[in-house]
């Protein structure tokens, strides 16, 4: 089973940037528990996403992800496609802490791998400390927006057209993704 694959975003990202990006998905509306006003918008909940040959590949990787042995797993599998820079979560979201735990293992075992997520799982990782190779972009537009300091944390935000994004002096990673780890903590992105 692939549990690394590429969007077209991201095959896009690491042809510009001559990175080895992976992306690492699950569903959506099975893991997003602070979703809030984004599920109006969830592209995660339609297109290719929800295709019959693409659907159950998504719920397979969310079924390794509740093994034990998913760190292991995962790290042969990065280790595998030599990957520089995993996005984890295309779709879906950190679901509980134990799951979140998995990942740091992984991060910590691969310290020459960069990994990002774009979360509103925010409540499961208040108070943790993070890996030094895993930049957290708290993700507007959950229940619980009130964790996220748009002064000081790194956060995205959905804007209907680049004008407005660019207006806000947000960094647009619409069309390549890794300018989420980018220098300017305020991610934009537009609306699909």
């Amino acid at each position: 089973m692939e549990l690394l694959t590429q969007n077209s975003k991201l095959k896009k990202t690491s042809k510009t940037n001559n990175l080895r990006v992976f992306n690492f998905g699950i569903p959506a509306q099975d893991t997003c528990l602070w979703a809030g006003d984004c599920k109006k918008y969830c592209y995660a909940s339609k297109g290719a996403y929800i295709w019959s040959n693409v659907k159950p590949a998504f719920e397979r990787r969310l079924e390794a992800t509740k093994q034990d042995n998913f760190p292991q797993v995962m790290i042969a599998e990065i280790t595998r496609r030599k990957a520089d820079v995993i996005r984890i979560h295309d779709s879906g979201d950190f679901y509980s802490r134990e799951y979140l735990h998995k990942w740091f293992k992984v991060m910590e075992s691969l310290p020459h791998v960069k990994f990002y997520a774009y979360s509103k799982s925010l409540p499961l990782l208040k108070g943790e400390r993070l890996p030094a190779n895993f930049t957290l972009i708290k993700s507007e537009g959950g229940k619980r927006d009130d964790l996220i300091d748009p002064k000081s944390d790194r956060h995205a935000r959905i804007f209907k057209t680049e004008a407005e994004l660019i207006a806000s002096g947000y960094a647009n990673a619409s069309e390549n993704d890794l300018i989420a780890i980018g220098s300017n903590p305020k991610i934009g992105l537009l609306a699909h």
